[in-house]
């Protein structure tokens, strides 16, 4: 195992659905995050609604890529996905985790 496959990974997928099925998707894809949060490995994930009301994002964090791959293949979290897939399409994209950024302290007077 080398240090890569040691690190967080940063999992950013983007649904796209009728504007008309967007409700049902968030409700699907808490269904699934629920499903994902007693996973070993599990460390966040954050839902996003696209403001156009055509996409959704989940910006998840597991431990290792091994854990998401693990999730990946959990019969559970595909089952969760079956009627996720029945009414969007989605790409998946792992990053390593970089700088965060957060506002800068008030300057002291």
């Amino acid at each position: 195992m080398t240090d890569t496959d040691a690190a967080p990974v940063v999992l950013i997928n983007v649904y796209r659905c009728p504007p008309e099925r967007l409700d049902e998707l968030m409700e699907l894809l808490t269904v699934m995050v629920r499903a994902q949060r007693s996973l070993d490995g599990f460390v966040s994930a954050t839902l996003h609604r696209g403001l156009n009301g055509k996409v959704a994002a989940v910006h998840a964090v597991w431990r290792t890529r091994e854990a998401w791959k693990a999730m990946a293949r959990d019969p559970a979290i595909n089952a969760a996905m079956e009627p996720i897939m029945a009414i969007a399409t989605f790409e998946p994209h792992l990053y390593e985790a970089g700088e965060v950024f957060e506002p800068e302290p008030p300057a002291v007077r």
